[in-house]
C-alpha cells in the first residue's frame, strides 16, 4: 500500500521542517542570523497511464492520464536574506553592515570565510579579530596607547591617542558580496565559506558595488521573526499529525483485508 510510504515521507519532511525551525528559534539572539526556511518537492510519479496515449482507434488521447504521486522531499534549507534591526551598543569595535556584503576573516588553515557578525576584539598584540579570534581581513592592529577607535561608515579605522591632537589612520575594512549569497556554505560561529553555487566574491570599500555601509557602535539583530515561527512550527505539527492519521487508516485498511475469509 503506497499510502503507507507516501505518509511516512510526509512525516519525515515535516520533522526536518520542524528542525530548521528550532534552529531559527535558538539564533534569535544570534548577531546578524539570517532565518533559514525548508523547501520541498513532490517525488517523481508512477504513470498508470500517461497523459496523451492514445485510448481508442479513432485516435482519442487520454486528456489527463493516472500518475500517482510518490510523497515529498526536502528539496532545500533555504537562507532568507534579510536586514536584521540594528541595536545600538556604543561599542567602538562595535560595527554592524547596513546592507549588504559580508567581513571577510582568516581561518587557522588560511582559508578566507565570511561573517556579518561585527561584535570584534582586540588580541593582546591589539589585532581586531572576531570573537573566536580569527583576524579580520585586512588586519589592522590598534595601538596600545590609543585612547579610543573611530571607524567611519566608508570602513576607515581612526585612533585617538592623548598626547596628539590628529587621529592615526590604521586601516580600511572592506566587505565582500556574492552573486548568489544563499550558496554560501554555513560552517558555524556565525560563518560562511565560498562555494561554486555563491560564486567568488567582490571585495570592494563599504558604499562601492552595491555593497552596503558600516556603523560602529552598532550590532545586527537576527532576522528571526519569533511570531512567524511559532505559527510555522504549529502548521508543521498539524501536518505531522496530518500524515500519522494517514498511516493509521492505512493500517486499519490492511487489517479489514487481512482479516476476509
Amino acid at each position: 500500500m503506497r499510502a503507507l510510504q507516501i505518509a511516512a515521507a510526509g512525516m519525515t519532511a515535516q520533522q526536518m521542517r520542524v528542525e530548521v525551525i528550532s534552529n531559527n528559534l535558538a539564533n534569535m539572539n544570534t548577531t546578524g542570523y539570517n532565518a533559514r526556511r525548508a523547501e520541498f518537492a513532490d517525488l517523481h510519479y508512477q504513470q498508470m497511464a500517461r497523459p496523451g496515449t492514445i485510448n481508442a482507434s479513432d485516435g482519442t488521447v487520454l486528456p489527463t492520464g493516472v500518475q500517482l504521486g510518490l510523497g515529498v522531499r526536502a528539496s532545500s534549507v533555504s537562507m532568507m536574506l534579510a536586514q536584521g534591526a540594528l541595536a545600538a551598543t556604543g561599542g567602538d569595535l562595535d560595527v554592524a553592515i547596513e546592507g549588504q556584503g559580508y567581513l571577510e576573516v582568516t581561518l587557522p588553515d588560511g582559508r578566507p570565510a565570511y561573517t556579518r557578525d561585527g561584535g570584534l576584539k582586540l588580541t593582546g598584540d591589539g589585532l581586531i579579530v572576531t570573537a573566536d579570534g580569527y583576524p579580520v581581513a585586512p588586519d589592522i592592529t590598534i595601538p596600545r596607547d590609543a585612547r579610543s577607535v573611530s571607524i567611519n561608515a566608508e570602513g576607515e579605522v581612526y585612533a585617538y591617542f592623548n598626547d596628539r591632537v590628529d587621529a592615526e589612520f590604521l586601516g580600511q575594512f572592506t566587505l565582500s558580496g556574492f552573486s548568489n549569497p544563499k550558496g554560501l556554505e554555513a560552517i558555524g560561529s556565525n560563518l560562511f565559506v565560498e562555494t561554486a553555487a555563491s560564486g567568488p566574491s567582490v571585495i570592494a570599500t563599504p558604499g562601492q558595488d552595491g555593497l552596503g555601509m558600516l556603523r560602529q557602535g552598532y550590532l545586527e539583530d537576527s532576522s528571526v521573526d519569533p511570531v512567524r515561527e511559532v505559527t510555522d512550527l504549529i502548521e508543521a505539527q498539524r501536518g505531522y499529525e496530518l500524515n500519522s492519521k494517514v498511516i493509521s487508516a492505512a493500517d486499519q485498511m490492511l487489517g479489514a483485508m487481512v482479516q476476509i475469509r
